[in-house]
This record gives C-alpha cells, structure tokens and sequence, in this order.
C-alpha cells in the first residue's frame, strides 16, 4: 500500500517508524513529517489546512490510504472532504467524520453524549455567552475546587482547575470574553473528581473495536509531579494500577456504550477514540474523549503492539476490524520527553542537538525537531522522546534516562521519575 500519514510530531514519528515495518508498506509519505519521520518515508511540504494540496498530493501519488495523526484536521472535516469528493473515495482514511470528531472538538458535545449513553463521567453544566449571569449564579452552588473547560479546541490549554469560588467566577467571565477565542464561546463548569488518571486507546470500524495497550502520562513539568501543565512528559505502559477487573469495567460501561452511540446516531466513525479516564475509588470514569491517538502515550504503546500497523489501519478503515488479532508485547514501556528549557512557557529555539547518535537500546522519537545545513536542531517545546521496553517496569525507565542523558542542546531537561510515583487529582 502506499500511505499518506498525516502530523509532525512524536506521535508521528511513532507512527512512521512501525508503520515502515510492514510488508503492506509499499511506500510511507508524511505531510509535513520532522527530522525522525524522515528516517522511515519521505516528508512533503504540505499543510494540514490545505486540503485541496492533500487531495492533489493523493491523487498523484497514487494513495491508497490516509492515517490522520493529529485531530484538528478531523475536527475541521477533512475525513468527510475524502468522502464527499469522488476522485477520492476509493481512498481508506483512517480518522473519524467530522460529527464523530465533535467528540474532542466539542466538551459540551461529548458531555451530553457520555450523558445519553449512562457513561459515567463527572457532573456537569455548560453555558454559552448569553448565560453569563447564570453561569455565576451555578458556581455559587458548586463544590472546591471546580473544574472549568473551553467547549472547543484550545492547544490543550483551555481546562482550568480553580480553588476558589472568586478566581472561578473571574476566570469562567474572562472565558466567554474570549480568552480561549472561539473555543471559550461555550464554557463546561464540571465536577472536580480525585483519583488516577490513565488511558484507554481504542480502534474501531464503525462496528467492531480492538483495545491497545493501556498508557499512563505525566504532565507536570517538575518531578514530584509538580509545576505547571505540559503536553506530557512521559508515559509508561501498562500501569500497573489498571488491572483485569478495571478494564472489564471500563469496556462494559464505557468502549461498549460508546460505540452503540456512535452507531445508534450513524455517526461515520473509523479510526481511534482515546478514552481519558480517571479511577475512583477504583471505579473508572471518562474526563474526556479524544479523537486520535495521544502524545506522548503513543510513544509507549505502538513498542508494544506486535501485531502489523498497516494491516490494523486498513482493518479500521474498510470496516474488517473483526478479522484483526491483535497481538501485543507484555514487556513494559518508559517514554521520556526531553523538553527544552523554559517550556511550558516561553523556550528558544534553533539550538544544536548533539548526542542522537549515542542513544543505545532505546527507540527515539523526534517532536520538536527541524533538520538543517548544519544539522538537526531544536524547533519546539517537547524536543525528542526516549523509549524503552524490559520485563522490568524499573530497568525499561533506567535505560530511557540514561539514554535522555546523552542528548544534549542548550538548557536541556527531562523528568527521572516517570511512573515511580503515583499522581493523584
């Protein structure tokens, strides 16, 4: 097959390289791809907005199939723009239609569906522009703290969680005021619920569903899981804390009603749904859903899928999921991200990177990365990602960071204690 993967990040990368394991792969292309992406296909100069480029790209590279790494070009349609143009129908696309990618581009969308479909999930009302003045009147009569969510995408910044009745009203004000733009319009006030967080990956054709491994990631910049929100420094798999009997929990009351959702409302949805979810009090409850795989669990979980990417996204697309066996490594997995100094607020880029060709006994993921005459050099927050696997949970961590430690660029850093603690919310 020759295959359009879509995205630049490590997610993507991660991607890349397994999918170039496959026999199926005739020929891997990534719009626009990085540095790492490069190793695995060739890279085109083409961006996620411009789908009439995509469509032009397909059609004269003979594509037989799309994956759609990130989620804003699903959210913006570009699933239902394959279907809806005819040149491009014989194309697989792996990613939902733009109704089922409502699910993450949509908080209060998705609230209401987890709602109809009895999928347990924290209490919950949204209000839009014009319901300022009730919107406060209902945070009077809420619990601390209180979590605040933008209704639409805000590059993973528009969750807030607030510890004062005072800062909240303030916050949910300056939010329908526009300080996430139009993902603010519609602000979802939630119930703050405590326990551990984890991940759920599921792929589904529509019909059937398949379940990877299980992820956990850390998104506090400090170690001691502290400072402030990151896009995730690390992730490990499988978390020891998600055993047997959760997973039995979480595919009764949440994969399965999910899916009887989507199909009851005859939503076109073939592709992942990433389930958010939290334990408390070891009963699983979704946060959210998201559309894609996750960045950095992907980093930690595609390692462990022995089963063919290939064969798996064409499963996924033309609706033969059922036929698929998925096989998985038991090793476990330790990513870690190496972030450049200053990040998650303000970083420089453009910095030498040395030290990648040093990097032994792990995979390594580039992020944030740009290639240059003078070699491959820092272009983003979350720069480069070291995984690694081992029967021990312990020793697949000790080589990631001590293969981390070997990558170097100005002001450099990385956690060393990615899934030895236990966060709690």
């Amino acid at each position: 097959m020759r295959i359009l993967l879509l995205g630049s990040g490590g997610r993507e990368h991660a991607f890349a390289w397994k999918l170039s394991q496959s026999l199926l792969c005739e020929a891997l292309f990534i719009a626009p791809g990085n540095p790492g992406t490069a190793i695995h296909g060739i890279n085109v100069s083409i961006g996620l907005h411009d789908f009439d480029k995509l469509r032009d790209f397909v059609l004269e590279q003979e594509i037989d199939m799309v994956v759609c790494g990130p989620e804003e070009p699903l959210v913006n349609g570009l699933q239902d723009y394959f279907a809806n143009t005819a040149s491009l129908r014989a194309v697989l696309f792996v990613g939902p239609s733009q109704e089922g990618a409502k699910l993450e581009g949509s908080k209060a969308y998705a609230k209401a569906f987890m709602e109809e479909q009895g999928v347990p999930t924290a209490a919950y009302r949204e209000f839009g522009i014009d319901q300022m003045e009730e919107g406060l009147r209902y945070l009077d009569t809420c619990e601390l703290p209180v979590v605040l969510k933008a209704d639409g995408l805000a590059a993973g910044k528009g969750v807030l969680i607030l510890d004062s009745i005072r800062e909240a009203k303030a916050e949910f004000r300056a939010m329908l005021d526009g300080k996430f733009g139009q993902a603010s319009e519609t602000v979802v006030i939630e119930e703050f619920l405590s326990g551990i967080e984890f991940s759920v990956f599921v792929w589904t054709d529509g019909k059937d569903y398949k379940i990877l491994p299980v992820a956990k990631d850390y998104k506090r910049i400090g170690e001691g899981d502290t400072g402030l929100n990151t896009g995730g420094m690390g992730s490990i798999s499988h978390p020891p804390f998600v055993d047997e009997v959760m997973m039995k929990k979480v595919e009764t009351r949440i994969v399965q009603p999910t899916i009887e959702g989507l199909q009851e409302r005859g939503i076109d949805y073939r592709g992942i749904i990433f389930i958010g979810l939290i334990s408390v009090d070891e009963e699983p409850f979704v946060i959210e859903y998201n559309c894609r795989m996750g960045d950095p669990e992907t980093q930690s979980v595609l390692p462990r899928l022995k089963s063919d990417l290939v064969a798996l996204c064409r499963a996924t697309a033309n609706g033969t999921l059922a036929e698929m066996d998925i096989e998985i490594d038991n090793r476990a997995a330790a990513t870690v991200i190496v972030v450049a100094g200053g990040y998650p607020e303000a970083y420089e880029k453009g910095h030498p990177i040395s030290g990648l060709e040093e990097v032994t006994g792990s995979l390594l993921f580039h992020a944030g990365t740009k290639a240059t005459d003078a070699g491959v050099v820092t272009n983003g927050g979350r720069v480069l990602a070291v995984t690694s696997l081992s029967d021990n949970f312990r020793d697949a961590l000790e080589l990631s960071l001590e293969n981390a430690a070997k990558i170097r660029f100005k002001d450099a850093y990385f956690r060393r204690d990615i899934g030895l603690i236990v966060v709690t919310t």
